[in-house]
């Protein structure tokens, strides 16, 4: 490997730790503010979606759904939707995380915005 190529990967690697933690401190910070138990699970891979699930106010079975291909996407939407009717914002901010990079914001809009 050349020096170009490691440089990149290492940038490459800040950069989706950097992503990493800015969704997981707003999924925690959404917990906290939903009054949802366990936020530390925001932190933690797969822990993160059940997480995700509780603050939505669905059932753990709905986990499930994630793994059928195009039927996750479905169920991400109804999860985001739920969890902005219960921060008080419209549902229809859940469709926005259909649209690349503003899906990116959805979270921590959610979680910052009073």
């Amino acid at each position: 490997m050349d020096n170009q190529s490691t440089a990149q990967s290492l940038i490459s690697l800040v950069i989706s730790l950097a992503f990493y933690a800015y969704m997981a401190y707003a999924l925690m910070v959404l917990a906290d503010k939903t009054k949802t138990p366990n936020s530390w699970m925001a932190w933690v891979p797969l822990l993160n979606a059940f997480l995700m699930v509780k603050i939505a106010g669905k059932s753990y079975w709905w986990i499930l759904l994630f793994i059928i291909p195009l039927v996750n996407i479905v169920c991400a939407v109804i999860i985001w939707m739920e969890i902005a009717k219960r921060r008080n914002k419209p549902s229809w901010v859940g469709l926005l995380v259909l649209i690349p990079l503003v899906n990116l914001v959805i979270p921590g809009y959610l979680a910052f915005s009073e």
